[in-house]
């Protein structure tokens, strides 16, 4: 179960962060005036001073197809996992939740499984195609000018991939766990018939 919580909090964490790109200076001086980090709902710049300046993105419509898109995904995700924590817990076998409805306590742990892993899945897809755009973009910007400033990965993107990774691990061991307690709660139903079948 800690593996769940860490990844949905990761993925909170993820969504919200400012990070997901940060600004790339290359050339003789690796010495520049400011960073620029942009993220999902902001972006902020760090001057040499230390002084840090951050924008919210005020309009949905200007935002590119492919923010909006990413956007979409990461509350997916998140909206799903959530779901999924509270579906896991009261399908867990140390809680006294639906302790009388033990099928169905296990079909809400297999939904809680599944809601994990297309949590993770919805995540995975949302970093790894705004990393894809950014690692374009950077190459694009390699072959036009050597001297403009170029994005490169955030640490947005590193805890996103963390984050569904966790989200999809859980969901798997969750997956063979609710399957196992299905497979039990089968045998216990399955012998009294047979040892009745004896005296038939």
């Amino acid at each position: 179960m800690i593996s769940h919580i860490r990844g949905f909090i990761g993925l909170i964490v993820c969504t919200t962060m400012s990070e997901w790109k940060t600004s790339s200076h290359p050339g003789p001086s690796l010495l520049t005036a400011q960073t620029t980090q942009e993220g999902l709902w902001m972006s902020c710049v760090t001057y040499s001073t230390g002084q840090v300046n951050c924008k919210v993105f005020e309009s949905l419509l200007e935002q590119s197809t492919d923010m909006q898109i990413t956007r979409a995904l990461m509350v997916i995700s998140i909206l799903l996992s959530s779901l999924a924590v509270m579906s896991s817990m009261a399908g867990m076998e140390c809680t006294t939740c639906m302790d009388d409805k033990q099928q169905l306590k296990v079909k809400v742990a297999f939904g809680g499984a599944v809601l994990f892993v297309t949590a993770g899945l919805c995540a995975l897809v949302a970093t790894s195609w705004y990393g894809n755009k950014i690692m374009v973009n950077f190459h694009n910007q390699h072959h036009e000018s050597q001297h403009h400033s170029r994005y490169d990965f955030g640490k947005a993107l590193f805890l996103g991939w963390a984050a569904s990774s966790l989200s999809l691990l859980g969901g798997l061991i969750l997956f063979c766990n609710s399957k196992a307690g299905n497979s039990g709660q089968y045998g216990q139903y399955a012998g009294p018939s047979q040892s009745s079948a004896k005296y038939i």
